[in-house]
């Protein structure tokens, strides 16, 4: 009996370009699939709140540090420029909440004129976050 000897060129190959098919379209169906968290910038101590409930969306989001300053979108900004930022991302998405993020040391004043300069940029929807205790 001859035994028949492969060459180098005769080798068995895998095609894998329906695996990689397969991973192309798991990966642009976990990208589609995504929830991104959108952050306000700065980390805020909130206040507990045994009646807060949990808001899924909160498209415009205006945190206050404990030394009363505003940021929005990880920019610190002026007071009067709070009504400008929120005109501006209410023409970007006219359907967007506002929700501000106070610290709990922050001075009570600075969150009104922060609550008047949005309602005056038209926001009508307007949440306070706050921890929710159990």
């Amino acid at each position: 009996m001859r035994r028949k000897h492969r060459t180098k060129g005769e080798g068995a190959a895998i095609d894998i370009t329906p695996m990689l098919d397969i991973v192309f379209i798991m990966l642009i169906f976990f990208i589609v699939t995504a929830s991104f968290v959108k952050e306000a910038g700065i980390d805020v101590n909130r206040p507990d709140a045994a009646t807060a409930e949990r808001k899924e969306r909160g498209n415009i989001l205006i945190a206050i540090s404990d030394n009363d300053e505003i940021f929005i979108d990880k920019q610190r900004i002026d007071i009067r420029a709070v009504r400008a930022n929120v005109e501006r991302m209410r023409a970007e998405n006219p359907e967007g909440s506002v929700v501000i993020i106070a610290d709990r040391n922050s001075r009570n004043g600075i969150f009104v004129e922060v609550m008047d300069q949005a309602r005056l940029a038209g926001a009508t929807d307007i949440s306070i976050a706050a921890e929710v205790t159990n």
